[in-house]
């Protein structure tokens, strides 16, 4: 018998609800199987595909690592934030010692972490990751035929614009040249006024 999905653990707390309302938003399911439920471990579908044309993947485990599930490249990697593991330290051929500071997965114990924790992975390194990609991802040759139509349209209003200028000059001119040749007529004798 197929167990419910892990809704119900969605609702009641208000971090869980907002996780629940994100993955909706965004379309993301929870597929986790009937074994993984049994083991405390969700499976998140994204809605876009990877390589090999598969759904992407995440999952959170019980024991503290969240991962990408393996259908982008050929297996599994964590995405927990990497420290520095404690040092460890090698004895030399020559008595010396050297010291070695390795890096290890940060643990998130507790799940409504890890929840959080990989819904904002997704939301940054998926979704803004692919976005961004789409947008930058015109040709050369489409970015210089789209500065040349923008250079056309500004050279087409300078030019418009001098017109206008132009005609409000010629108009100006006009406008002075009869102002100086106003006549005025009185009893009959012309009078130039200046």
């Amino acid at each position: 018998m197929k167990k419910p999905n892990n809704k119900w653990k969605y609702q009641g707390d208000s971090r869980y609800e907002k996780v629940w309302e994100q993955m909706q938003l965004l379309d993301i399911q929870d597929v986790s199987t009937d074994r993984q439920h049994d083991n405390g471990t969700i499976v998140w579908r994204l809605p876009m595909k990877g390589r090999g044309n598969t759904h992407i993947e995440y999952a959170s485990f019980t024991t503290g690592y969240v991962r990408n599930q393996g259908n982008q490249c050929h297996s599994n990697w964590q995405i927990n934030k990497r420290v520095d593991d404690e040092p460890r330290y090698f004895k030399l051929p020559n008595g010396d010692y050297r010291k070695y500071v390795g890096k290890v997965c940060k643990m998130i114990p507790i799940e409504i972490d890890r929840l959080e924790y990989m819904m904002k992975y997704v939301i940054k390194n998926e979704f803004i990751k692919r976005a961004n990609y789409a947008h930058n991802s015109i040709t050369k040759s489409q970015h210089i035929d789209c500065m040349q139509a923008t250079e056309s349209y500004y050279k087409d209003k300078l030019n418009l614009a001098k017109q206008n200028v132009e005609f409000h000059e010629q108009r100006a001119n006009e406008y002075r040249n009869t102002i100086n040749d106003v006549t005025v007529i009185i009893d009959g004798h012309k009078y130039k006024l200046q």
